[in-house]
């Protein structure tokens, strides 16, 4: 479609950076002007006349209308051959209602007689909401993982990554490894993944994690017979009872699940001051399906949004099953202890000011938190209080 010259613009939503979602239209509108070189000009003009066009309070509709459909309108031609914009992945980042919103303005905006013809393309996992909001005459197509190629793949990838790690490790195979796993073994777990490359290279990082025997570990994945269906939460459940306290590693991994942003893990370790120990267990158990950046530098963030799922679903996590309301008290909680911790004003608290009322807004209303919060708002306020002072009499002597 690139080579053809039919692509006019992408996106891709990543639940790794849920802020994006405030540029798709903007992005869009970037692309449309290079492809399109006639109607940079009138975008230019649309934002001059409006500096709020680009940003996030600006509504979806009043930018798609001003940075997009006004600027296509200029180029008074509809081609016979179709141009593409390509949505990939709208469920990772959007609400499914907020994602339905939008399917549903793009199809309506970009439809008018007197615009290019535009192929508007979306990927997402099958939500209801989503789906629902395809006007009719909106084409599905349902992706597989049984094709045999996609199947081919995904035991290929097993294959060299077994055959890698077996290679590695002479302190467990021996410095001549011997054949690594039986036959059966591993068409028991190329079975299990079929044609699903998440739960494939998810069962590699359990079977490889440091500090643990591989034969062992590929032994505990293999032992429950499951459905393919079935098998990543049965993966998420075998690492959890891997836990000495499988409850409380649960909540944190929820509470770093329902974060707003993604995190550094020197912010995770501020935000969760006193239970820093448990971060770090959790991050360990959960080390096959969380990234962790050994630097440092990278955010904290959960490797497939399956995990979202699953922990957030009782019927799947079962009694491993943490209630957001519980985990946004917890939230709040952790965000005023950090305010009291630093300075109001510092880089750190950042997060907690913008978001503790969020968390305190969907939070189980426990004893404990009402307590809490009586009594740290007044030690709060008294603390901004001396540090707006103290800031303004900086300002006065300077």
């Amino acid at each position: 479609m690139k080579k053809a010259k039919r692509l006019a613009a992408t996106f891709f939503f990543s639940h790794k950076h849920a802020q994006s979602g405030a540029k798709i239209i903007p992005t869009i509108a970037y692309q449309l002007a290079l492809t399109f070189p006639r109607i940079r000009h009138d975008i230019t003009r649309a934002v001059e006349g409006d500096r709020m066009l680009l940003s996030s309070d600006k509504s979806h509709s009043d930018q798609i209308q001003e940075l997009v459909v006004n600027p296509l309108h200029a180029l008074k031609f509809r081609q016979d051959t179709p141009y593409a914009i390509i949505i990939d992945a709208l469920d990772e980042c959007f609400s499914a209602e907020e994602a339905a919103r939008l399917v549903a303005l793009l199809t309506e905006m970009l439809s008018g007689p007197e615009l290019p013809i535009i192929h508007l393309m979306f990927t997402s996992r099958p939500e209801v909401h989503i789906r629902s909001a395809m006007q009719a005459g909106i084409h599905e197509i349902s992706l597989t993982t049984r094709d045999d190629d996609t199947i081919q793949d995904v035991r290929f990838f097993l294959r060299s990554s077994l055959d890698n790690l077996r290679t590695s490790r002479p302190a467990v195979f021996g410095q001549t490894p011997k054949p690594w796993p039986s036959e059966d073994d591993f068409e028991t777990l190329a079975f299990k993944a079929g044609g699903l490359f998440v739960y494939a290279t998810m069962a590699m990082n359990f079977i490889s994690a440091a500090g643990h025997h591989p034969q062992q570990r590929l032994a505990l994945l293999l032992h429950e017979k499951s459905t393919v269906g079935a098998d990543i939460d049965q993966l998420y459940r075998q690492m959890i009872e891997t836990s000495q306290n499988p409850l409380i590693h649960c909540q944190m991994l929820a509470s770093i699940i329902h974060l707003r942003r993604t995190f550094r893990l020197v912010e995770l370790q501020k935000l969760f001051y006193d239970d820093q120990e448990i971060l770090a267990v959790t991050l360990e158990i959960f080390s096959p399906v969380i990234l962790n950046p050994p630097d440092g530098n990278g955010g904290v963030e959960i490797y497939h949004a399956s995990l979202r799922d699953f922990i957030s679903d009782p019927l799947r996590s079962k009694h491993y099953h943490v209630d957001y309301t519980h985990t946004e008290e917890y939230l709040a909680i952790c965000c005023l202890h950090l305010l009291l911790r630093e300075a109001p004003y510092s880089l750190s608290t950042n997060y907690a000011h913008v978001a503790w009322s969020l968390h305190l807004s969907r939070a189980y209303p426990s004893s404990k938190l009402r307590h809490l919060l009586a009594f740290e708002t007044d030690l709060l306020i008294l603390k901004v209080d001396q540090e707006h002072i103290g800031h303004c009499d900086r300002l006065a002597y300077s």
